[in-house]
């Protein structure tokens, strides 16, 4: 595959939305389309982002690293840790070309979020093109500069519905120096209980799950803290490979067949009795479900989390249904950035 040069594009991108707005078409933003499968159907012209790609600014003394909307999310993995720097919320790709815009608008976190944060937690600004046609600089480069209404991390989750991203900054950390995985003969309540304590000790873990048979467990930081964190929970090393199986979805839980469910939850609810196959992932905080039983959502609401569906057609709201006033608040922020509806209409909701 031929591989594009890194250039500016935005001209082009903001020239195609001048179009669409002389002649009132809507617009389906894409990347590599590696997370198409979340959402509702969008009809309307591809604005394709991926020639709009490169790090623009990259200084790994301020842990501070800029890049366009359509840059492979793999190159800045790959700059990062050339200097042996790292996005802390482990970002599923789904694919080889998932790009940074792709990223930012679908929030997608990894294991090792309940720990350090989401990726909403690390965006500083943004640059945006609204459905008005106009250029938007949002944030900075600095935390100082991220305060008070922080629209940038609006757009964190948003899948394309308010505008289109152009430029992200986002603050990294360095790597771990040391890395140890670990796993333990528990049955899920044991497990859960277990991990209810260590929460509440000074242990270096940045991942837990359990599969329904043993809980895996991943240890990171200096190799005394991780050696020692070892010796005292005890349990088999692992490969480290599997926290990204887990995470791009590899793992044999995630085969083709029933619909998947992820449920978001409180980390505090401990063993659930839940109609389906289940994976628990963040300590217990995020469940993965295999299950064509009704009213997921609403499972998921009186447990006070929220529901989405991974599999593309088992759903026709696929995102938790919102409040009347939270969709209120929606309607009124995509007047604003978008106030002819170009951008994804309906992707989130059928009301937006």
């Amino acid at each position: 595959m031929q591989v594009e040069p890194d250039r500016d594009a935005s001209d082009a991108l903001l020239e195609q939305i001048h179009q669409a707005l002389e002649n009132a078409t809507p617009l389906r933003i894409q990347g590599s389309n590696s997370k198409a499968f979340l959402g509702r159907e969008v009809a309307g012209e591809v604005l394709d982002t991926r020639a709009h790609r490169g790090i623009v600014h990259y200084d790994p003394t301020e842990l501070v690293i800029t890049a366009r909307a359509g840059t492979p999310l793999s190159d800045v993995l790959a700059a990062l840790d050339a200097c042996g720097q790292m996005l802390p919320c482990e970002p599923p790709s789904f694919g080889s070309e998932a790009t940074v815009g792709g990223m930012i608008a679908t929030g997608l976190s990894g294991p090792r979020r309940p720990w350090v944060g989401a990726v909403r937690d690390f965006v500083l600004g943004t640059r945006l093109i609204t459905g008005s046609g106009k250029v938007l600089r949002l944030g900075g480069e600095v935390m100082k500069n991220v305060a008070g209404y922080d629209v940038s991390r609006l757009l964190v989750g948003s899948f394309g519905c308010l505008g289109v991203l152009t430029e992200v900054s986002l603050k990294v950390l360095p790597k771990p120096r040391h890395c140890l995985s670990i796993s333990l003969d528990l049955p899920p309540a044991q497990a859960l209980d277990t991990l209810t304590e260590w929460g509440q000790q000074p242990l270096p873990i940045s991942a837990a799950a359990h599969d329904g048979q043993r809980l895996y467990v991943r240890l990171e930081g200096g190799e005394g803290s991780v050696t020692a964190a070892h010796q005292r929970l005890g349990g088999e090393p692992l490969d480290s490979a599997f926290w990204a199986a887990l995470n791009e979805q590899r793992l044999a839980f995630f085969d083709e067949g029933l619909p998947l469910w992820r449920l978001s939850l409180p980390n505090n609810l401990g063993p659930l009795t839940l109609p389906a196959e289940q994976l628990i992932d963040w300590a217990g905080a995020q469940r993965w479900l295999k299950t064509d039983a009704p009213d997921i959502q609403s499972l998921a609401q009186a447990l006070g989390g929220h529901a989405t569906c991974f599999t593309p057609g088992a759903s026709d709201t696929p995102f938790q249904p919102l409040a009347p006033a939270l969709l209120r608040y929606h309607r009124q922020l995509k007047a604003q950035l978008d106030p002819q509806g170009l951008f994804n209409p309906g992707r989130m909701y059928a009301e937006l």
